[in-house]
């Protein structure tokens, strides 16, 4: 023992004693991050306190609940155990876990994804359990394939450790494919018959250029895949999920593992609980819990962490659940989309460092789910309300901006006692990050003044709180005071953003608007500006035509008035380049012919003569005269929220931008913007110019609903599509009528005044 580890530990315990008494926080991550300053081999040298061994859980959803479950069962089966119980996940957290726990048989962590390779190679784990990975944090992780890469050099470091994972997801697949560690292969054996949602993380084979296919997809990338051009396939399974029978009750199925088939069951109604329960299930089989204590485990499971836990306040149901991704939301919705009677939803979206600054996801959120569900009454909260409020309002549901949970509930009290709607409505509260504690911590404190029946009255309301200030209730001003904010029930309406007087516009044929490789490109949200682009030709009676054009597909461009581009990983954008340098002809002419084209991201630096695919430099179609080089001395990513100002629009232009190329625009070629915004760099480190113009082309790094904080961008290029549609049918151009943007704009001048 060496006087560094002496020194570490006496520091984290000191540490954890004040935080605790005199600071009175948790102390679940600062004493361990203390204590691995002074000693970074620290973790390698508490291993020795769990005597039998350890498990780390990783994975993009999931982890705190199966971590959480997994001790439950070793308790269960008299193991004594060390556990983050808390979800503190890194290096940090578990250290403070060994440091604070007095000594047991077994570890059992979770562990961050991107940390994994920090962990293991000192933990020397007996088992890594890895549930999924779907896209999350963005700007933090980057694209999947850097996660993968890192789960498995972790692997390689600790060769002993078996790998127990989630076959049913390609992802995890690829993983276990590249490692030479002993594999647990467990999944679901046949489809839950789950209605299917428009994002999914894998589109491509893992091993080739082939496009995946499925014989049945239960959410997200998740089911029974296979390749056809190539062997790469779901695996077969050592734990296996069959006669899985999904009611309001729960969730029960039989596993069939290597040894026998046994019924086990969970109280939480949910598919992604299924998948917990068959990965801690398999795990548990392998460390030899026995199936009675798993099941006494699962029976009595409570989390108490804010993640579906539920609550009866004033008469009324209430979940609340975690949600920091497209895949986790989508899920939260089918359990509120499921329930038929009248409701309050009120979600929170925070951008702390912890939740990624970058919210493009909420756009690959399928909220058309909740769209013209009766007695529904929405609220957004959180330091990204205003961005939420649109993003809904565009699914067609009108949602108010509120400042906490208690703001939703006194509304929802309101709209009680004017008769609008019933005493028993449920409630159901989903938050990301670092916006669940807040709202769990209100909800607790309402249940414990409804439990005393005493001081609910004057109890102080918890906000959700944010790094910046943001401009919200009574302190909105300009635009956003403008904003009026609706405490009606929410329902889908076609005119939400249409000036009321406006009577539609006639006109014989749609505007055609052409998506090419959705499949592909879609990394961002990006194709929220499709949707934007289409509701806003529907809100003033025009008709559209949105024809998306996969993989394979082709279109003829002469019969369409608007393309938009997005950007996407980079073997998807490989794969895409390709097509695309077929079309090259097509688009070239249409971009002559003034045909009006968006292009975010990845699909930008594809329009002009070469563009960076990881570290190569690959050719480009060669329409705009511009080129993407690497970035010289420096390998960083261009990655923040930035302001420009456009001479496409009157008020500012709010975007996010996330590239490691550096971009150099040529002659005939004018910039979308100039960067004025304290942070955000565009186009390259040099000039401050972001994005690029060339005829009715507009090329962007803002990527992700570059639309929903611009509305006149978007109607910018709706103009340049209906004066191309005009043309092509030889009809007059019609007038865009004004539409009602004081949702957009109300988000577009929060985040304007925060980055000024």
């Amino acid at each position: 023992m060496s006087l560094r580890f002496t020194l570490a530990k006496a520091t984290g315990a000191v540490s954890t004693w004040g935080l605790r008494h005199v600071a009175h926080r948790p102390a679940a991550n600062l004493p361990g991050k203390i204590a691995l300053k002074m000693d970074p081999s620290l973790l390698g040298e508490l291993r020795g306190k769990c005597a039998e061994g350890s498990v780390i859980t990783v994975g993009t959803n999931g982890k705190t609940s199966t971590n959480n479950l997994l001790a439950d069962a070793f308790e269960a089966a008299g193991r004594t155990i060390i556990c983050n119980r808390t979800g503190a996940n890194l290096a940090a957290g578990i250290a403070s876990a060994l440091l604070q726990q007095p000594a047991a048989q077994w570890g059992v962590f979770e562990c961050d994804e991107l940390w994994l390779a920090h962990v293991l190679p000192r933990l020397r784990s007996n088992y890594v359990l890895l549930l999924n990975l779907f896209r999350d944090q963005l700007d933090r992780c980057g694209e999947i394939d850097r996660i993968q890469t890192s789960i498995a050099s972790a692997l390689t470091a600790s060769p002993d450790t078996v790998l127990v994972y989630n076959a049913d997801d390609p992802l995890c697949a690829r993983i276990a494919a590249a490692v030479d560690n002993r594999t647990v292969v467990f999944g679901l054996d046949e489809s839950m018959d789950l209605a299917q949602n428009t994002v999914a993380d894998a589109q491509m084979c893992q091993q080739c250029d082939g496009m995946i296919q499925y014989r049945y997809r239960q959410y997200g990338q998740l089911g029974d895949y296979f390749c056809e051009r190539c062997d790469f396939a779901r695996p077969e399974l050592a734990y296996a999920g069959r006669d899985i029978k999904l009611g309001t009750d729960g969730v029960s199925m039989e596993i069939c593992g290597p040894a026998a088939c046994e019924r086990v069951r969970t109280p939480q109604a949910t598919p992604y609980a299924a998948y917990n329960l068959v990965a801690a299930y398999a795990l548990c089989r392998e460390v030899g819990v026995p199936t009675p204590a798993f099941q006494r485990a699962v029976d009595a499971f409570n989390p108490r962490n804010g993640r579906l836990q539920r609550y009866r306040l004033g008469g009324r149901d209430v979940l609340l659940n975690l949600a920091k991704n497209p895949t986790g939301f989508n899920q939260n919705l089918k359990i509120v989309e499921a329930d038929g009677g009248p409701k309050m939803v009120a979600f929170f979206i925070n951008d702390q460092v912890a939740d990624g600054r970058d919210i493009s996801w909420i756009w690959d959120i399928d909220f058309e789910e909740l769209a013209g569900q009766p007695d529904t009454v929405v609220f957004a909260g959180g330091s990204r309300a205003h961005d939420l409020a649109v993003r809904l309002k565009y699914a067609g549901i009108e949602a108010a901006v509120i400042e906490s949970i208690d703001d939703a509930f006194d509304r929802l009290g309101a709209l009680t006692a004017a008769g609008q709607m019933p005493t028993d409505a449920a409630v159901y509260a989903i938050a990301n990050y670092t916006a669940l504690p807040p709202v769990h911590d209100a909800l607790d404190a309402m249940e414990t003044a409804e439990g005393t029946r005493a001081g609910a009255a004057g109890a102080a309301k918890a906000t959700v709180r944010t790094e910046e200030p943001r401009a919200v209730g009574g302190e909105e001003t300009g635009a956003a005071a403008e904003a009026a904010e609706a405490t009606e029930p929410a329902e889908a309406t076609e005119a939400a953003g249409a000036a009321p007087s406006e009577p539609p516009a006639e006109a014989a044929a749609p505007v055609v608007i052409a998506h090419l490789l959705p499949d592909l490109l879609n990394l961002y949200g990006d194709g929220g500006n499709v949707r934007i682009l289409e509701q806003r030709l529907r809100w003033r009676g025009i008709p559209v035509e949105v024809r998306r054009v996969g993989h394979g597909e082709s279109i003829d461009l002469s019969q369409v008035d608007l393309v938009f581009l997005g950007g996407g990983p980079d073997r998807e954008q490989k794969l895409a380049s390709e097509q695309l340098l077929a079309m090259k002809g097509d688009l070239a002419a249409y971009v002559e012919g003034d045909g009006p084209l968006l292009a975010i991201c990845g699909g930008y630096q594809i329009l002009g003569r070469q563009w960076l695919w990881g570290d190569e430099l690959v050719e480009g179609l060669g329409i705009l005269d511009m080129e993407t080089r690497r970035p010289g001395t420096s390998a960083d990513r261009l990655i923040d929220n930035m302001v420009l100002e456009s001479p496409l629009a009157s008020h500012p232009v709010v975007g996010y931008e996330n590239h490691a190329g550096r971009t150099y625009l040529g002659e005939g070629v004018e910039g979308f913007g100039r960067v004025v915004s304290s942070c955000g760099r565009g186009n390259n480190d040099d000039d401050r110019v972001e994005g690029a113009r060339y005829k009715n082309v507009v090329g962007t790094y803002s990527h992700g609903p570059l639309l929903s904080k611009n509305p006149e961008v978007a109607d910018w290029l709706l103009a340049r599509a209906l004066e191309r549609r005009a043309t092509r049918m030889e009809e007059a151009v019609p007038a865009l009528a004004p539409l009602d943007n004081r949702a957009e704009l109300a988000a577009n001048e929060v985040m304007t005044k925060r980055l000024s």
